[in-house]
């Protein structure tokens, strides 16, 4: 039976560390971080993303911004914005909830963001700075990965990774990151043939697509690291009527008695994603103010 990578204590001791941090740039250079949150519109989950980022940012110390806009706004409105957020020293993390309403210029609206403040990184600057290896800020959710990827592994210098999928927000990245760390990466698609012929070389294999339960243990070798960033939700009929179930892109039951270790859905990924938010306004505002990189994996 697999370990279990807990995501949800891993991010508990990571908000932990970045509260410590927090405390000791107030005191040494009395400086508090700063992460403003821009929600255009009504989407309830979105609602319930920024709420619950708002209330771990408060408790790790740091100020929380939040700018609530009518789904209505205008491009040049939602851009007047986020200069001003650009240019207030208060300011060290700025975060522009996605989807946006189809109105608006998602590409445009990332790209204006000074790409210090881009706690999100998904400025084309630092897209570009991560994939050649430089110092950049790196999205949330591939970063989560990351750190309990090293956490358990203790290195992944030489390991063969593969990543399943190829979004800007998680799959490249972590591509990119998994490269930057020694392992030997492959990527799969809906393009590619024979995946499960492939998946089954990875001793490290990231799954994010948003298929529910689509990889099974056929797909993965004896002892593999899985990582499954899926979040799907599907009818649970042996719940009662209309109820419904959290599952992953893997197929847990399956793959756990197969597997070395693996994340559960929910409770692994998910809880990571605002930590890392938290981590990366906290290395914005050291960088931003000339300090030291906070050490927090």
């Amino acid at each position: 039976m697999a370990d279990i990578i807990d995501g949800k204590a891993f991010a508990e001791s990571l908000r932990k560390r970045i509260a410590s941090e927090t405390a000791r740039i107030k005191s040494e250079a009395n400086v508090t971080p700063g992460l403003a949150v821009v929600l255009v519109g009504e989407d309830p989950a979105s609602k319930v993303y920024v709420k619950n980022k708002g209330k771990q940012t408060v408790e790790a110390g740091m100020n929380s911004i939040e700018h609530r806009l009518d789904e209505n706004v205008s491009q040049d409105e939602l851009l007047s914005l986020i200069n001003d957020l650009n240019n207030d020293p208060g300011v060290h993390g700025i975060l522009c909830q996605l989807p946006l309403p189809k109105h608006l210029d998602e590409s445009m609206v990332i790209n204006a963001i000074n790409p210090e403040k881009d706690v999100d990184g998904f400025h084309i600057s630092n897209v570009g700075l991560l994939g050649t290896g430089q110092k950049s800020m790196v999205p949330c959710t591939p970063l989560g990965c990351l750190m309990m990827l090293r956490d358990h592994l203790g290195t992944l210098a030489g390991v063969n990774a593969v990543v399943i999928g190829k979004s800007n927000i998680v799959g490249k990245p972590m591509i990119q990151l998994l490269l930057n760390d020694g392992a030997t990466v492959t990527t799969v698609h809906s393009r590619t043939r024979d995946i499960d012929s492939i998946t089954r070389t990875a001793d490290v294999l990231v799954v994010a697509v948003g298929r529910p339960e689509m990889v099974k243990p056929e797909w993965i070798k004896e002892g593999a690291v899985i990582i499954d960033v899926g979040i799907n939700r599907v009818p649970a009929p042996d719940l009662g009527e209309n109820k419904s179930r959290i599952v992953g892109d893997v197929d847990y039951a399956g793959c756990a008695e197969k597997a070395g270790a693996i994340t559960p859905v929910p409770g692994g990924v998910g809880p990571m994603t605002i930590a890392c938010l938290l981590a990366n306004t906290l290395t914005a505002c050291s960088r931003l103010h000339g300090l030291e990189d906070p050490v927090l994996n």
